[in-house]
């Protein structure tokens, strides 16, 4: 499946996310909600993202989750992955810098899309934005 038909699923599941404006987590979720994503974040630190309800993790998502957009370091992947897996997600995506070859083939052997050392935003921009 190519990244611009990934980008065309719409829940997201931004999981590390930070209130703190000055983190990617933070300006990534908030451009692809300013383009129409619907944004569920997902971190035991937060209670509440920009007036939203934050979730511990992902099977506490009470709606189902299309992509899961992790902003954690490679080596808290796999838990994640195990959690994208159980939710039944249909992609996983690891943002710039995060690599894990074992929870991307799991994740792959499940059936999920993977997507690596990427930027969302970017990729909307470079297949999305006019």
């Amino acid at each position: 499946m190519s990244i611009e038909t990934i980008l065309k699923y719409k829940t997201i599941a931004v999981v590390g996310i930070s209130d703190d404006p000055t983190r990617p987590s933070h300006f990534v979720a908030t451009f692809l909600q300013a383009h129409g994503y619907t944004i569920i974040p997902v971190n035991p630190k937060l209670t509440e993202w920009e007036g939203k309800k934050c979730y511990p993790d992902l099977p506490s998502i009470p709606v189902k989750v299309d992509i899961v957009d992790i902003f954690r370091r490679s080596e808290a992947v796999p838990p994640i992955v195990d959690e994208a897996i159980a939710i039944k997600a249909k992609v996983v995506w690891m943002q710039e810098g995060i690599v894990n070859e074992d929870a991307a083939a799991k994740a792959r052997k499940a059936g999920i899309e993977v997507v690596m050392d990427k930027c969302m935003k970017k990729e909307y921009v470079r297949y999305i934005s006019p």
